[in-house]
């Protein structure tokens, strides 16, 4: 939707275009591991360095059975755009394997990270490529994988991000995606339509990292968060959940491991609906931080039926293409993940920052920052769109503003 409007106004970006979606380099390899009946194993490890462009290059990596290189392609290409609106210095690549963490033991995790680091060490470091976690990557993968990366080339430097607070890991980062949403959902809010979420009713999907701390931001700032989701259903508390009822949803997801339904043992008010998602609730907002094409054009219609005015994508690509044509016709700000979701990576090149200057930040600058990087994404995506005669049209914006970024930056490295 972006393309033809930008290159009919400068043609010389169809050419760098084309340069741009072929990756800059491409590295599979074989990951060997001995599980705990002594039995090697094998997976295949992926790292896909699309552009160093604005920087080193920067994105997840991702252990999953569903991993592949044409996986691994797409979401690194993804990530060269949400990493232009950024503001940092920070190139698009994304990585992973086809191993999957569930099932196995703590041991069989930890001799596949160090297999898998023994070969991406070759290709990584704190100016070259600095990964992530990513969906089955998390603290302790990415602990297990710098250990081995020090020990494998003697020196102690921000290789990783996601690290842990003794060693050079960020305040505010598991709280970034979340928190960075809503400041962009601000932003939109009081930009496109004059309003602020005081007293607004925000449905979330999800329970996880994303859902949770968007949540708290929300109540921060005086919304009422409805719901919250997983893979069996919803629950719903009519009048929105208070600081305490969310710390409880929080201690039953984070501590005892458990599901959605659990919370009704907990609340005289709540209701849970099974195997349902939140689209029906009527609300002011929509939240959705679970996972990829979980709002539909039938749902998307439900939710402006309802009286929905905005939609701010907190993981990616959870609305499908019948969706976000339903928000343009319904009228519904729409705040793509690309911007609407860039908390995450934004904290994660807060933390490069903090690494390359040996200092930790206390959680307020931290949180500042990402604030004022989340105004710049509406800012910069909302001035492009109105600039092409689209106002209001945040994903051309996002798009736009995140391509013309590279591409005249391109230019000046002499393409």
């Amino acid at each position: 939707d972006m393309g033809l409007d930008v290159f009919q106004r400068n043609k010389s970006y169809i050419g760098l275009f084309n340069y741009m979606v072929e990756p800059e380099r491409l590295i599979k390899f074989k990951v060997p591991w001995i599980d705990d009946e002594g039995v090697l194993r094998m997976n295949r490890g992926f790292r896909v360095q699309f552009s160093s462009v604005l920087g080193p290059y920067k994105g997840g990596l991702r252990f999953h059975p569903s991993v592949s290189e044409g996986v691994i392609k797409f979401l690194g290409f993804e990530q060269i755009l949400k990493n232009s609106l950024t503001t940092l210095p920070m190139g698009g690549a994304k990585g992973g394997s086809d191993f999957d963490p569930k099932g196995k033991s703590e041991a069989e995790v930890c001799r596949f990270c160090q297999s898998f680091m023994t070969e991406l060490q070759k290709f990584v470091g704190a100016n070259v490529d600095v990964p992530a976690g990513d969906i089955g990557v998390g603290g302790r993968e990415i602990g297990y994988m710098f250990g081995q990366y020090k020990r494998l080339t003697s020196r102690y430097e921000g290789v990783l991000t996601g690290k842990g607070l003794n060693y050079g890991g960020s305040l505010i980062r598991p709280e970034a995606t979340g928190y960075g949403c809503v400041f962009y959902a601000q932003e939109a809010l009081q930009g496109l339509l004059g309003e602020d979420l005081e007293g607004k009713r925000c449905v979330i999907s999800g329970s996880g990292n994303v859902a949770q701390y968007t949540a708290e931001k929300l109540l921060q700032l005086g919304g009422k968060p409805l719901t919250f989701s997983d893979s069996s259903g919803f629950i719903c508390e009519p009048e929105g959940f208070t600081s305490d009822q969310l710390a409880t949803l929080m201690h039953i997801k984070n501590e005892k491991r458990g599901r959605c339904q659990d919370y009704l043992n907990h609340s005289d008010t709540a209701s849970y609906h099974e195997n349902q998602r939140p689209w029906g609730v009527k609300a002011d907002f929509a939240f959705p931080s679970a996972t990829q094409n979980e709002i539909t054009g039938a749902e998307a219609a439900t939710l402006a039926e309802n009286g929905c005015r905005g939609v701010f994508e907190g993981a990616n690509m959870p609305s499908t293409p019948p969706a976000i044509q339903c928000y343009y016709e319904k009228k519904v700000v729409f705040g793509p993940g690309k911007a609407a979701n860039a908390g995450g990576v934004a904290v994660s090149g807060l933390e490069m920052s903090q690494n390359a200057s040996m200092l930790q930040w206390d959680s307020g600058t931290v949180e500042g920052k990402l604030q004022r990087i989340m105004q710049s994404i509406f800012k910069t995506s909302s001035d492009i769109a109105a600039e092409y005669g689209k106002s209001g049209d945040l994903k051309f914006g996002a798009n736009a503003a995140g391509f013309v970024k590279v591409a005249d930056t391109l230019k000046e490295h002499g393409l």
